[in-house]
């Protein structure tokens, strides 16, 4: 059985035991769950049930895991024969979630 949830944004095929890398959680701590009922697509082996948009009474609970930061991304502005040089770095924040449970109504 797995699900496609809609969390912060973004769509992940969520099943169980697995382990997802989400936005940052602020408001969790590790070991806290959450409950998403956003739930797109749940399918059941044999039967798909696809929602508009959501599937109702689906509910997908995760448990939190550990916060970090990812690798530094450069984005470097330059406009030719303008000496104009701008480097800007970026580091994304994710939260490790760990699937527990896809529940269909």
């Amino acid at each position: 059985m797995y699900a496609v949830v809609e969390y912060k944004g973004n769509q992940y095929k969520a099943e169980k035991d697995a382990v997802l890398e989400v936005a940052k959680i602020s408001d969790a701590k590790k070991g806290d769950t959450v409950t998403v009922d956003t739930v797109l697509l749940v399918s059941d082996g044999d039967k798909v049930s696809v929602g508009t948009p959501y599937v109702q009474g689906a509910k997908v609970t995760l448990e939190v895991g550990e916060t970090y930061r990812d690798r530094k991304v450069l984005v470097l502005k330059y406009k030719s024969k303008k000496d104009y040089h701008r480097l800007i770095g970026h580091r994304e924040e994710y939260t490790t979630v760990t699937v527990k449970d896809v529940v269909l109504a």
